[in-house]
């Protein structure tokens, strides 16, 4: 991109990059669709079984946080027993692959599996984002502000709410989850277990499983994530922690009751970002001329302006973005981003938390804000958050229960 394209429109800009990929497949195959199907098969007539699950009277809903698909066929070597699911599960029925969420991050993808809408609805639309009213970025995983209320930012009803009265809903995730504000905002609702281990957790999945005829279990795996973010998808740390997932489901599969639905799926795939390309935007005058707040993942940058500003100011902005990493990135509005349909339909309101300009990571590269975030935030190796197919795309298995264990004393 030239410096003389400065000049040209936001359409024009967005006209002269490689084509945007398509929008998540919301409400077909989407992450969102994962606990609406459950509930319908469940009995629940306010959903539809979009995904196409077999019947079951008992269904285990397994989320490996960083899971993607890509990483997973090309380690699948050291996933012996989740290799043969995939080999065995190749017919018709349901869908193979979903896409998360966009952006391609916890937060968001989560939202959507826990309230079965889209970003444009529940607002959950990045790790940290502009809250309007405050005028202040806000996280909105794990460190979420005092100023924003969980309840008032995503009101939809959780997918255990409405199942609530009909079908028993059973959280197993790490204990410091129980009440904390990104559980209260997307998966409230049913009973909580916490477990350290995640041979605990298994355990206590197996429990509330059996625990009644009619059962909804969501299990929360979390370390292959931390292990990718610190070590990379590409390392030996990530391939034990694949190894160790592989060794819980073969447990869980071996240990749930005969009738149990066993579903294992993904918030978001990863990229492995090498250090010299991990880039501090604010170092250059011209990324961050009139704007007022950053937000977002470094693969998936809000840039929000400050009030007043020309539309001419925000396409020179988009230029200058262009012109350095044309390359390596996609660069858009919130307007081009909306209809592109990245957020789905959108909820009065929740545009105002999405960027003014959208910084879109298309090669193994990412954007900081050393203003604002620590310096040790470019020691992250694997990251997320944009739309490409590495990140976007994740698995979803049906895994058997081992009918000889299933028939065993323990039932």
């Amino acid at each position: 991109m030239a410096a003389s394209d400065a000049t040209l429109t936001a359409e024009e800009l967005l006209a002269a990059q490689p084509a945007l990929p398509a929008a998540p497949a919301y409400g077909t195959a989407g992450i969102g669709d994962v606990l609406r199907s459950a509930a319908a098969v469940l009995g629940e007539k306010s959903f539809s079984n979009v995904l196409n699950l077999p019947a079951a009277k008992r269904i285990c809903v397994v989320l490996v946080d960083g899971l993607g698909k890509a990483q997973l066929k090309q380690r699948a070597s050291h996933a012996p027993f989740l290799r043969g699911v995939m080999a065995a599960d190749s017919g018709g029925g349901h869908p193979r692959t979903l896409h998360a969420a966009f952006p391609s991050t916890t937060a968001t993808s989560l939202s959507s599996l826990g309230t079965g809408t889209v970003p444009g609805q529940h607002g959950m639309v990045g790790y940290d984002v502009l809250d309007p009213r405050q005028d202040k970025v806000v996280n909105l995983l794990g460190n979420w502000d005092a100023g924003v209320d969980p309840l008032r930012w995503q009101p939809f009803p959780t997918i255990f709410e409405s199942l609530e009265g009909s079908v028993p809903c059973t959280t197993v995730s790490l204990p410091h989850f129980a009440t904390s504000p990104m559980t209260r905002a997307a998966l409230r609702g049913g009973t909580f277990r916490g477990a350290v281990s995640t041979h605990a957790r298994v355990e206590q999945a197996v429990e509330a499983l059996a625990a009644t005829p009619r059962a909804l279990v969501y299990l929360y795996w979390s370390e292959l994530d931390k292990a990718g973010h610190a070590h990379g998808a590409d390392s030996h740390q990530w391939e034990r922690q694949l190894e160790e997932l592989d060794a819980g489901m073969k447990r869980l599969a071996a240990a749930a009751p005969a009738d149990t639905l066993i579903l294992l799926t993904a918030d978001h795939g990863m990229v492995d970002v090498p250090r010299n390309a991990r880039i501090d935007y604010s170092a250059f005058e011209d990324l961050v001329d009139g704007v007022r707040h950053t937000a977002g993942e470094p693969r998936m940058v809000h840039l929000y302006l400050e009030a007043g500003l020309p539309e001419s100011h925000r396409d020179r902005l988009m230029a200058a973005w262009l012109e350095r990493f044309g390359k390596k990135a996609w660069v858009l509005t919130r307007e081009q981003a909306i209809a592109a349909g990245y957020f789905g339909e959108m909820r009065e309101g929740v545009g105002e938390r999405i960027g003014d300009i959208l910084v879109l990571a298309r090669e193994a590269v990412a954007f900081y804000d050393l203003r604002r975030v620590r310096t040790a935030a470019m020691e992250v190796v694997g990251q997320h958050g944009s739309i490409t197919k590495g990140e976007r795309e994740v698995p979803l298995l049906r895994i058997p229960v081992t009918p000889k264990q299933a028939r065993g004393k323990r039932r």
